[in-house]
């Protein structure tokens, strides 16, 4: 990475108004709190964080372009708008701000959606999101204190959450949403077993 992160900070935070730079730092502080308690690294989890939501305020049509250009439509351009920044924030990493490092550039692509098989850096900066201490719906306490216990149970219940609201609302769910949570839930499924096994050794 070429850039300072000082400089890049700056730039972001011209980008959106001054309410979504307050969450930007939440969740640069809750990531890099979470990268030292599960073992990812630190520096990593920083870049991501404040890289995420780089693009949520550029103008849809601009989303869309940054997408088309970048061949990486799919399945991003079926599915709802808001989803978008998220890709587009990768791609903005990327090519702007000279992030080459790929488990970066995944955490900021997924941060939204997850999707199967979540690295710990994607787990960290996607749970960052929901819990950042400016965040405030119901049940973020809960996965508050899911997340000092396990990264899979805190991002099941925030992707319950999700999955519950969209649901009420009558939206369409995002399939790397379904198939995110459903990978977390065996990996749980996985790491009970080992530990019954274990035990019984």
């Amino acid at each position: 990475m070429k850039l300072e992160l000082q400089a890049v900070m700056e730039s972001v935070r011209a980008q959106m108004p001054e309410k979504r730079w307050l969450h930007t730092i939440g969740v640069r502080d809750t990531a890099i709190r979470l990268a030292r308690k599960y073992g990812a690294d630190p520096v990593q989890a920083e870049w991501a964080a404040v890289l995420h939501d780089v693009a949520k305020y550029w103008p849809v049509e601009k989303q869309r372009q940054a997408l088309l250009d970048a061949g990486d439509t799919e399945p991003w351009l079926q599915y709802e708008k808001p989803l978008w920044h998220a890709p587009v924030g990768a791609i903005v990493a990327e090519q702007e701000y000279q992030v080459a490092d790929e488990l970066i550039l995944d955490a900021i692509r997924y941060h939204t959606s997850g999707r199967p098989q979540m690295t710990l850096l994607d787990k960290i900066v996607c749970l960052a999101d929901y819990i950042e201490p400016g965040r405030n719906f119901p049940g973020v306490d809960r996965l508050r204190e899911l997340a000092d216990v396990s990264l899979e149970s805190a991002l099941i219940a925030g992707f319950d959450s999700t999955i519950v609201q969209l649901m009420k609302q009558g939206a369409r769910i995002f399939p790397l949403t379904v198939l995110a949570r459903n990978s977390l839930l065996e990996e749980l499924d996985s790491t009970q077993q080992d530990t019954k096994e274990a035990g019984r050794s």
